[in-house]
């Protein structure tokens, strides 16, 4: 069994799925910092400087100024203002892989496009002219079976 597992582990998809995976997770933290620390503040100037990391409902009933008061204060909020940041994030990663894999596949079709295909070489002739009565026989034939001449001779 740990022979199977080392041999699937070792695998080049699965290799190839860990980096995957990896560059994926590293990704995505410099665009969450992208949206966190540069789109939003300024979506958030542009709609008259609204603070979308403050932006939260206290299900208590009780005010806070900040989100942070309210975690500190063990309150129950609904922080729709995170949410909206990581809607936008999705966006983005979408985006962004949609664009890699529209790239990628244009590649594919740009080298298939170039592969040069094998030029099928011709065929073998399997018919000759009888060269008495100019009769198509089997290249084969030793005797013209229209004319029944010999033609072993030539």
């Amino acid at each position: 069994m740990l022979r199977e597992f080392r041999e699937f582990a070792m695998r080049g998809n699965v290799l190839d799925m860990a980096v995957g995976i990896i560059i994926g997770g590293a990704f995505g933290k410099i665009v969450s910092s992208l949206v966190n620390d540069v789109i939003m503040p300024l979506v958030g100037m542009l709609l008259g400087k609204v603070d979308f990391s403050n932006l939260f409902i206290s299900l208590s009933g009780e005010s806070y100024a900040t989100l942070a008061d309210a975690k500190a204060a063990g309150a129950a909020t609904i922080n729709y203002g995170v949410f909206i940041s990581t809607v936008i994030d999705f966006i983005i990663i979408a985006f962004a892989i949609f664009v890699m894999v529209k790239w990628i596949n244009q590649l594919k079709a740009a080298a298939e496009t170039t592969k040069k295909k094998p030029e099928a070489e011709p065929e073998a002739p399997t018919t000759k002219e009888c060269p008495y009565c100019l009769s198509v026989i089997p290249i084969k034939a030793t005797r013209c079976g229209h004319c029944t001449s010999s033609l072993s001779g030539k």
